[in-house]
């Protein structure tokens, strides 16, 4: 199972937050009253060089220090709050792990997604509080899929609800029409073995391709009301809704819409050379 970084975050926020705030509320005036009280009882404190004045300086500092753990969460609590509304409702930074999405998205690729594209999502428990767009055919889309529902996946919308998506001889259509595909050549060269092509998909031209060494896995269905049908644009390569099922509305994440990095492994240099808009 994927670490639970949204509920962590939450986690660390509310408790920093409630430290701060309850220390605020009854420690710190404590605090103050033992400073004045001090203040009160050494007049002398400002004869430079006295030992009353030394000793009275420590004490002062010690009564009025904060307590280390309320002092890490009063520095830490700002910065773990910008961090979680941005992440939370603005902007979440993914790395693409496999190569469904092949040629679109590289293994490697750092990507960004729109958090309220979709409409706005309260963290960890997913719940919609604000309905702002609904998902288009052609869309990358990041998700929880039915079948391990704690771990982000990143597909292309094909199917919206009540869409019938078939997949015939690997021709995708879409309600009876089919999806328009030009061909663009062949990778690797020599080999021939995947066939690219630029795909229209709704708003979306994107590149796709399919493995002409494996058989076309046809099928047709009707995406459910409130349900999504999802696809990698590398066909035959893939696990998505052919497989595992339809993604429910309540388990989407947000809209991939750029790559802002491309990193193989810790010990290669990070490349600029793919940053960009996903189409």
């Amino acid at each position: 199972m994927d670490i639970d970084f949204p509920l962590i975050l939450v986690i660390l926020v509310f408790g920093s937050g409630v430290i701060w705030l309850l220390d605020a509320l009854f420690l710190a005036p404590g605090r103050r009253r033992a400073v004045a009280a001090l203040q009160a009882d050494y007049p002398r404190w400002k004869e430079e060089g006295s030992t009353d004045a030394q000793k009275y300086a420590a004490r002062l500092k010690e009564t009025a220090s904060e307590p280390t753990v309320v002092e890490y969460s009063r520095s830490f609590f700002p910065v773990l709050l910008v961090v979680f509304v941005l992440r939370s409702f603005l902007v979440e930074p993914f790395q693409i792990p496999s190569s469904s999405m092949v040629p679109t998205l590289q293994v490697g690729d750092y990507i960004l997604v729109n958090k309220y594209t979709y409409g706005i999502r309260l963290p960890v428990i997913r719940t919609k509080v604000m309905a702002l767009n609904e998902p288009r055919r052609g869309d990358v889309m990041v998700f929880f899929p039915p079948h391990m529902n704690d771990t982000y996946f990143i597909k292309r919308v094909v199917g919206l609800p009540g869409d019938t998506v078939t997949y015939r001889d690997k021709q995708l259509s879409v309600n009876g029409e089919p999806v328009s595909r030009d061909p663009l050549g062949v990778v690797p060269v020599g080999n021939s073995r995947y066939a690219l092509g630029m795909e229209t998909l709704g708003e979306s031209n994107h590149l796709m391709q399919v493995d002409d060494m494996r058989p076309s896995q046809d099928f047709s269905v009707t995406v459910k009301p409130g349900h999504y049908f999802m696809m990698g644009d590398n066909r035959d390569n893939s696990s998505d809704s052919r497989i595992w099922g339809q993604v429910p509305e309540k388990d989407i994440v947000g809209k991939a819409f750029a790559v802002w990095m491309h990193w193989d492994s810790l010990f290669s240099i990070p490349s600029f050379k793919r940053v960009g808009l996903i189409e």
